[in-house]
């Protein structure tokens, strides 16, 4: 999001000054994500980060929220399907190629599978930026947001 400038204007001691201030607005981030309680914490965290949030519990209320384009997204793998965070992610870039898209899964706890983005052509069918298994520290989930948004 652009930043705005607002200037303030005031008369001190019959000599006038000319402030501008430079409001930068909150990144917006949309959290995807079909457990409630990760979702409240993840949510929190990002909050704590100092962005905006929008989250979703699927990929319909996700899509919903599109409307209004986030700066990043983090979206859950295994939701309604077992590849939903997947087909979300290939939706999210059609629509804003150009928003970081960090896909963060407990998949291969749960079912032995292992994913990642190190080949040319797993970043061909996999359309995310960043691919993170879930129980990372805040800290290392804060690091990964401003490297996206360049921060």
């Amino acid at each position: 999001m652009a930043k705005q400038a607002q200037s303030l204007s005031f008369d001190f001691q019959k000599t006038n000054y000319k402030i501008t201030v430079m409001l930068k607005e909150k990144k917006l981030v949309l959290i995807v994500d079909d457990d409630p309680d990760y979702l409240f914490q993840l949510k929190t965290h990002v909050e704590n980060f100092g962005f905006d949030i929008i989250t979703a519990n699927s990929v319909a209320e996700a899509e919903k929220a599109l409307i209004q384009k986030p700066d990043l997204a983090i979206l859950d793998l295994m939701m309604e399907t077992q590849d939903a965070g997947f087909v979300l992610s290939y939706k999210i870039k059609k629509l804003y190629p150009d928003v970081p898209v960090i896909i963060v899964t407990a998949v291969t706890a749960e079912t032995g599978l292992n994913f990642h983005l190190d080949s040319e052509e797993d970043r061909q069918w996999i359309k995310a930026d960043l691919y993170l298994e879930k129980g990372l520290r805040s800290d290392q989930l804060h690091r990964e947001i401003s490297k996206l948004l360049k921060l």
